[in-house]
């Protein structure tokens, strides 16, 4: 019974560490669909799409 307590204080002072240490930026939503899926800003996620059709003309 002990281990377990111990165990169990141990993962929240983990998770609790975790926690504040993401500070604002830590999303508990869950998954996002749509819209709102979208974590880079524009000029990042047309760089990062055109990227790999770049690598794949220079392979031919």
């Amino acid at each position: 019974m002990l281990k377990l307590f111990i165990g169990f204080a141990v993962f929240a002072a983990l998770a609790m560490f975790v926690i504040l240490k993401g500070g604002s930026s830590l999303d508990m939503g869950g998954e996002k669909h749509g819209s709102e899926a979208i974590h880079a800003s524009p000029a990042e996620a047309a760089s990062a799409a055109s990227a790999p059709a770049a690598d794949a003309s220079v392979a031919k």
